[in-house]
């Protein structure tokens, strides 16, 4: 099982660790595409703070978070999966999870980032801020610079398995499935349920779906599930307690769509 997550707009500070070293990170064939994003996206932060301000979509209280790109290459690094923080990876608790499950989810997880394209969370990264909708005056709109990138390079990594994408909005655009590895990937809805006059209403919830996909991932991992499709997918979820509801593909090459309904938002 592939899992597709996006960061964390916040991120902890950069570690006490040895400097980024770009060859040790997973996916060495995106090694070029990173290349070309660390390189100009320091030199902005380094030579004009304020069109580095305008270009990352940054306000003024975040203008530390220049400098903090500036140091990229000396500064020192941690583990992504500490490196990223907020309500997800929260609610995942990466390091209260026990060593089976934390090794499960050094082989099954997947960051998508601007600048790194994607990382394992076991990959060493400096902290830094640079969000897949920037558009870097040379590389250009990131989501397109890694939607090339990625292209030849992600199918091989879902290999034949399941691919659970969760991913935002922003993020799915830098990679979608298609084809075969489409059919054996499923996208999770999170839907609140109330009783209003004694009719049930849906809504999407935002902050809480994160909290709920995050809690997802890490019961799947706790438990050493491994669904190979999605339909399986959803019925192991629904042994761990979720109600899944499940919208299959309208055609060849389509994902799946499961909605977990929720009634209680925390």
């Amino acid at each position: 099982m592939l899992v597709l997550l996006p960061p964390s707009e916040g991120k902890a500070a950069s570690g006490r660790g040895a400097p980024l070293k770009p060859e040790s990170l997973s996916l060495p064939a995106l090694s070029g595409a990173r290349a070309a994003v660390l390189d100009e996206l320091v030199e902005l932060c380094a030579a004009d703070e304020e069109k580095a301000a305008e270009v990352l979509g940054l306000s003024e209280g975040l203008r530390g978070e220049i400098a903090k790109n500036v140091e990229l290459r000396t500064a020192g690094t941690r583990p992504a999966g500490d490196i990223y923080t907020g309500v997800l990876y929260d609610a995942l608790g990466l390091s209260t999870l026990d060593t089976a499950a934390r090794r499960r989810a050094g082989k099954s997880l997947l960051v998508f980032s601007g600048l790194w394209g994607a990382v394992r969370i076991g990959d060493r990264i400096p902290s830094y801020r640079c969000s897949m909708g920037v558009k870097l005056p040379g590389t250009g709109a990131l989501s397109a610079h890694w939607r090339k990138a990625m292209a030849p390079v992600l199918p091989e990594v879902a290999g034949d398995g399941l691919v659970l994408d969760l991913r935002s909005s922003s993020y799915t655009s830098a990679w979608k499935p298609v084809g075969e590895v489409a059919s054996r990937t499923a996208t999770v809805r999170v839907l609140h349920a109330q009783f209003v006059d004694g009719v049930e209403k849906r809504s999407v919830v935002s902050h809480f779906n994160k909290a709920t996909k995050g809690r997802l991932v890490r019961d799947l991992l706790s438990a050493g599930a491994r669904p190979k499709r999605p339909g399986q997918l959803a019925e192991t979820l629904r042994e761990l307690g979720y109600v899944v509801e499940v919208a299959e593909p309208g055609g060849a090459g389509r994902p799946w769509a499961l909605d977990v309904v929720v009634t209680e938002i925390h």
